[in-house]
């Protein structure tokens, strides 16, 4: 799925008014139509629907929602701010509500604000995608009255306020505080970065029927990982397969008193079908790894932490950096792994902090190679950001300076590619932050890579599969209880999953 720029969304609209053709109030209808299937599935004819609305297009689908609400005798009553010029569309819809008993008022000042009761639900159809400058003056008020309402608010495409290409975060910047987004179509960049958490609420998406040869045609940096991306990538095993046909990785992992790390990385790997697996560990945890992964091969390198290891020419690919500790041997570690080793590695961990007080090597990195930083890391390696917007561009920027794939891991990782393009995952949950979850995605990152996928389709596929064993372990162990070894022991009932989908694709 593409994540398209406001003006991207903006030429949607007209190339689908233009050419399927619809008019643009009939794709308001549309719109509005999609938004009132869902607010009847989600709340009954109890409730009194209260419809904030400015006057442009999104004022307008809030006028048409209005309408429809009470066709079907829900309760519902309109407020217009007084602020601005109409569009043709909205006027067209006030006309029509006119016609109904919905009552509408005008907003001049906040002494017509309503009253609220606890049996009522906001519509919030204020702004739309296009707002590019902070609400001021009554629109600022009315946003502030609703966010202080001790009740359901729903906003329509976006929340008001609330910028889509860029970020919010400002001083005295109006922004709904929603509970519950129905965005048109695909999903809004806005959407998904930590920054907007409070604002966005649950996000659903509405399928308003805009021009899928536009969507296919228009080029676009960033996308949203789906079903239809997941089935281009992954590959089912052929019946007569060996071992060998499913390549050959190493994980240099673990260390002293974090063998837990290293155990969780390898069974990642394991899991996620790589042919062969060598742990390359220290000697303290040789025991630890032949008792806890015996599908594993070992060897060993140093008493407590790996140290002095050089034998990277018998592998297909290499992760490094699970529960590997900080020691000042492991720069010298890193630099002999880089240039030995010429084909992609993937470095988490303590292999990126190592790295990040060791900038002389990050041109040292082998082309491909995956890093896999949470927000953390990601600073260490290049420093500060004022926002996520900017989090996002320094990832890409750093992912085509470097040749590397950088998966900023998070709700929705973000995976950033040499070309410039971005993807962000649809799967997961806050359950998988938890310690080691990371370590997993590193050895099922490194078994991708060992089977011949190609590096960006290792990152795509692998941080899909990950989240999508984490959704599959929070439905039986609850967000809160769930445990690094869960997204393993529910690697195999993705993969199923994933296979299915599949089949309807």
């Amino acid at each position: 799925m593409k994540i398209f720029s406001v003006e991207q969304i903006r030429n949607w609209d007209a190339y689908t008014i233009k050419n399927e053709p619809v008019k643009s109030v009939d794709l308001m209808e549309r719109a509005a139509t999609a938004c009132f299937d869902w607010i009847i599935r989600n709340f009954d004819d109890s409730y009194h629907f209260i419809i904030f609305s400015g006057k442009g297009n999104n004022g307008g689908d809030g006028l048409a929602i209005a309408r429809l609400l009470k066709s079907i005798k829900y309760r519902v009553s309109v407020y217009i701010v007084q602020s601005g010029s109409a569009s043709a569309d909205f006027e067209t819809n006030l006309k029509k509500l006119e016609k109904t008993s919905v009552p509408v008022t005008f907003l001049n000042d906040a002494d017509s604000f309503p009253q609220m009761n606890e049996t009522d639900v906001i519509i919030d159809a204020l702004f739309g995608t296009g707002l590019n400058k902070p609400p001021k003056g009554l629109f600022a008020e009315v946003i502030n009255f609703i966010n202080d309402q001790n009740t359901n608010r729903i906003s329509i495409d976006v929340p008001s306020g609330l910028y889509i290409d860029k970020s919010s975060i400002e001083p005295d910047h109006a922004i709904v505080k929603a509970d519950f987004t129905l965005t048109f179509q695909n999903q809004k960049l806005a959407f998904l970065l930590p920054e907007n958490e409070p604002f966005t609420g649950e996000v659903s998406l509405l399928d308003i029927g805009l021009s899928q040869e536009y969507e296919e045609q228009e080029s676009c940096r960033l996308n949203f990982t789906d079903e239809n991306i997941i089935s281009g990538i992954y590959r089912p095993r052929k019946a007569f397969s060996n071992k060998g046909n499913f390549g050959y990785a190493s994980l240099l992992c673990g260390s002293y008193g974090m063998m837990g790390a290293a155990i969780l990385s390898s069974l990642g790997c394991l899991r996620i079908g790589v042919g062969k697996l060598t742990v390359v560990t220290c000697e303290a945890g040789y025991p630890i790894i032949q008792t806890a992964v015996p599908e594993a091969m070992c060897m060993t390198s140093g008493e407590k932490y790996i140290s002095d290891f050089t034998e990277f020419e018998h592998f297909d690919a290499i992760g490094i950096g699970p529960g590997i500790g900080k020691h000042d041997s492991h720069k010298k570690l890193l630099k002999e792994l880089f240039t030995s080793f010429k084909k992609p590695i993937v470095i988490d961990a303590d292999a990126l902090n190592v790295l990040s007080e060791t900038q002389e090597l990050y041109s040292l990195i082998p082309a491909q190679s995956i890093i896999t930083p949470h927000p953390k890391e990601f600073e260490r390696l290049f420093g500060k950001v004022e926002n996520d917007f900017e989090r996002i561009d320094l990832a890409l920027s750093k992912a085509k300076e470097l040749n590397i794939f950088i998966v900023l891991k998070g709700h929705f990782t973000f995976i950033a590619t040499p070309d410039g393009n971005g993807f962000f995952n649809s799967t997961g949950n806050a359950g998988m932050a938890t310690a080691g979850a990371g370590d997993v995605l590193t050895g099922i990152i490194t078994g991708l890579v060992a089977q011949n996928y190609s590096p960006l389709d290792t990152c795509i596929l692998g941080v899909y599969l990950h989240g999508l064993a984490g959704d599959i372990a929070a439905e039986s162990f609850s967000l809160e209880a769930m445990i690094a070894g869960d997204i393993i022991e529910n690697l195999g009932a993705a993969f199923k999953k994933v296979t299915s989908e599949i089949l309807y694709v």
